[in-house]
């Protein structure tokens, strides 16, 4: 049987997303941020994962976030740093150095949005990127990461 640590996954969220249900509800939806986070570890449960879940709107307490996801044994990493995508080099350089592998998630679909929208500081140093699909977003995000959990001891490998 797969460890517990195998099986942890954090998810963080970035500015603004604890408006969820409230904040431009024609770009997000009318979901609130409980109601996603609850939906989370209802799935994560379901495919046999630990999920942990934080939301800050400070760059620098995202970031002692993930600085801390080794010494917590956390396998994966599901981030969506909302404006921060755009802009923060120190988010990059903090997933550099934790080397959790990480699925960037976004609700919107930032290439169908403002030009400035379109550049992540992170798309080319996560594992893959999920966007436009609202909370389905999250929830492929985990359905991979249970894969990868259940076929860590086969030969085959999914990309």
């Amino acid at each position: 049987m797969e460890n517990a640590a195998g099986r942890r996954v954090a998810v963080i969220d970035g500015p603004n997303l604890n408006l969820l249900g409230n904040r431009e509800v024609r770009v997000y939806g009318t979901q609130t941020y409980a109601q996603i986070k609850a939906e989370l570890q209802e799935r994560a449960k379901s495919l046999g994962l630990e999920l942990s879940h934080a939301q800050s709107n400070h760059e620098g307490e995202i970031i002692a976030r993930i600085q801390a996801l080794p010494a917590e044994g956390v396998a994966w990493l599901v981030i969506n740093p909302g404006a921060y995508t755009h802009t923060s080099i120190a988010i990059r350089d903090a997933l550099l150095a934790a080397q959790t592998p990480a699925i960037e998630v976004h609700l919107s679909n930032p290439y169908a949005r403002e030009p400035f929208r379109h550049v992540s500081t992170i798309s080319d140093i996560v594992k893959g990127r999920i966007m436009g699909l609202g909370v389905w977003g999250y929830i492929l995000a985990l359905e991979y990461i249970a894969g990868k959990v259940q076929n860590k001891k086969k030969k085959e490998d999914m990309p």
